[in-house]
């Protein structure tokens, strides 16, 4: 167990390869209620949510949700965030555990229009069923039809007859839902989701493998791949900003930095040496100092270890031989393309 964001959390529960292994080719259960929640209400509810984030949360549908970004006014992010709209005046966003009350803070002083922000993260808990046999795990347990619900959908429904908001989102690359439901009832879903999933022979996982198969998806972790002085642009992340929806938070530092071109971007790259790239060793290009390793780490599912860094864009093309700085050693790795891993559908 490690502190994590102020929260108690599990690294793994038996064995991190056996958790990550679990989740690729059965499926796995994971407690992600230290996730924040923040309800967005009232009126001009949309409008608030479009001037905070990049996206374009006028695009959504009742029961749809979007991958978007909270930014700085200079362009670095606050955090990144699930949008999902529950009805055209009530917006429902997860957030990172970390950044649950600075996130509730940065909105709600942004507020100048007639909407409600409410911090509601002790309101929730929340558990995620990933994995080829989630939905056929929590089938079991539900009468929503979970096939009908589209990728990045939700419905708010029941498991075993207590309330919860069934969204076909994750955090793996796989298949599955996250679970949104009062905490009260947790430890008995909990318990009933193993007991449904035991044929499949479900695992519980802990942070250890959700670190494991985020990473192999390429998928961005806040203080690692994103932070307060890092863009969209350079994080790869230009797909979730919409530069003509309006006017929102960040927009202007963006268009310029867009006209000007980056510097730097996120790029992923392979170990060609013996060696591990960990988060934050040095990358080097002709034994110079270029960048900084984001996330690094062996991969379960290709046997090779991987991770994720920033280089200068001059020299981030794919295939370019880079050193990584390990424990005083440079150690050779090269550039590639990611995600490094992508499931068949």
């Amino acid at each position: 167990m490690i502190d994590f964001g102020g929260w108690d959390m599990p690294v793994q529960y038996a064995s991190l390869i056996e958790e990550h292994h679990a989740v690729r080719q059965r499926v796995g259960l994971f407690d992600v209620s230290h996730m924040g929640e923040i309800e967005i209400r009232g009126e001009e509810a949309l409008r608030l949510v479009n001037y905070v984030t990049t996206n374009d949360a006028s695009q959504l549908k009742i029961g749809q949700a979007q991958y978007s970004g909270l930014l700085y006014e200079h362009g670095g992010f606050v955090d990144d965030i699930l949008v999902h709209k529950v009805a055209d005046d009530y917006y429902f966003l997860c957030v990172n555990a970390s950044n649950q009350d600075k996130n509730f803070e940065h909105i709600r002083g942004l507020n100048q229009f007639d909407a409600i922000v409410e911090n509601a993260g002790a309101g929730y808990a929340q558990l995620a069923v990933q994995g080829p046999r989630a939905l056929d795990t929590l089938q079991k347990l539900t009468p929503v039809r979970l096939a009908s619900i589209r990728y990045y959908h939700f419905v708010d429904d029941a498991i075993c007859t207590v309330p919860a908001r069934i969204a076909r989102t994750g955090y793996t690359g796989e298949d599955g839902f996250e679970i949104y439901l009062p905490p009260a009832d947790a430890a008995r879903i909990w318990d009933e989701i193993l007991a449904a999933g035991a044929e499949f022979e479900i695992r519980p996982c802990g942070l250890g493998a959700r670190n494991t198969l985020r990473l192999e998806a390429a998928m961005a972790l806040y203080d690692h791949e994103i932070h307060a002085s890092i863009t969209p642009w350079e994080a790869g992340l230009g797909w979730v900003v919409k530069m003509d929806k309006g006017e929102f938070v960040g927009r202007q530092a963006l268009a310029l930095q867009r006209d000007r071109g980056i510097m730097r971007k996120l790029v992923g790259f392979e170990m060609a040496g013996r060696g591990i790239g960990r988060d934050g060793y040095e990358v080097c290009i002709t034994g110079m100092g270029a960048g900084w390793v984001t996330s690094g780490g062996p991969s379960p599912t290709l046997k090779r270890n991987i991770g994720l860094c920033y280089l200068p864009c001059a020299n981030a093309e794919t295939g370019r031989s880079i050193q990584i700085m390990v424990r005083g050693q440079f150690v050779d790795a090269v550039t590639v393309p990611t995600p490094f891993y992508k499931r068949t559908k």
